[in-house]
């Protein structure tokens, strides 16, 4: 019986959890936005340096996780994230997600969760198609989440709208989103990117009622455990170089 009772003390102290949340995980999430052959805009991204970006993960042992992976850890139901990890995101649906993003991704076995609002998507000339996102989820590569149905400014439309009008529009753009994409791709979709990074705690509530799990903003800071899950912080991303990206990878990993 001591025999027994040493061997499973040794073992309580020994292996590490498999589950629940550690203070020291601290994991980076990259947002991009578009890419194109130079930075023609702050929100653009040089092709060329998303792979250089990529090309250092792969070189230097970073693993890309999934965010749901990510999210699972956060809400105490999924295993510890890997040393050295981080998550890519990528907002709103532009075209040069499928045309340069997609094919890149593939070439480093990378994925990534790309936030979009239903309302661009094969209406704006700039936005992918549904077929083109149908094509893009068939490779595995992409989860689609939701950027809320028409990307609002929440502030802007709290000064403009009545009470009533506005709740009934943050309703709207949440639970309008999550349908349309779900029933487009037959996928969960329980994450938020909030539009312009603006959140409240009315509009993180709202959102947990609308049926989200977790949320993203913009913050220059590591997701740690933590953070609010309905305000985890991502690093925007904009043009700029490797560099900063190795500064960022460095900063508080664990």
């Amino acid at each position: 019986m001591k025999r027994w009772l040493c061997i499973i003390l040794l073992l309580f102290f020994w292996l590490p959890p498999a589950f629940g949340k550690t203070k020291d995980v601290s994991i980076p999430i990259l947002l991009y936005h578009r890419f194109g052959p130079s930075a023609s805009d702050s929100m653009t991204t040089p092709t060329s340096l998303f792979e250089s970006h990529l090309k250092y993960f792969s070189d230097n042992g970073y693993t890309v996780m999934p965010l749901r992976t990510l999210v699972d850890y956060h809400l105490g139901r999924g295993i510890s994230p890997p040393l050295r990890s981080l998550v890519i995101t990528v907002d709103d649906g532009h075209q040069s997600v499928y045309t340069d993003m997609l094919p890149l991704l593939k070439k480093y076995h990378s994925q990534a969760t790309l936030f979009l609002y239903p309302s661009a998507i094969s209406n704006a000339s700039y936005a992918l198609t549904w077929n083109q996102l149908r094509e893009m989820k068939e490779t595995g590569v992409f989860n689609f989440q939701s950027h809320t149905f028409w990307h609002p400014n929440f502030k802007q439309d709290k000064k403009r709208l009545t009470p009533d009008q506005y709740e009934a529009s943050v309703k709207m753009q949440f639970v309008k989103s999550k349908e349309k994409l779900e029933n487009e791709f037959h996928t969960r979709v329980d994450m938020l990117a909030w539009p312009f990074g603006i959140y409240d705690e009315p509009l993180m509530k709202k959102a947990a009622e609308a049926g989200y799990v977790a949320a993203f903003a913009m913050m220059r800071q590591h997701a740690t455990a933590g953070d609010n899950i309905m305000a985890l912080p991502r690093y925007l991303l904009t043009n700029s170089n490797g560099e900063f990206v190795k500064r960022i990878l460095l900063n508080g990993s664990r």
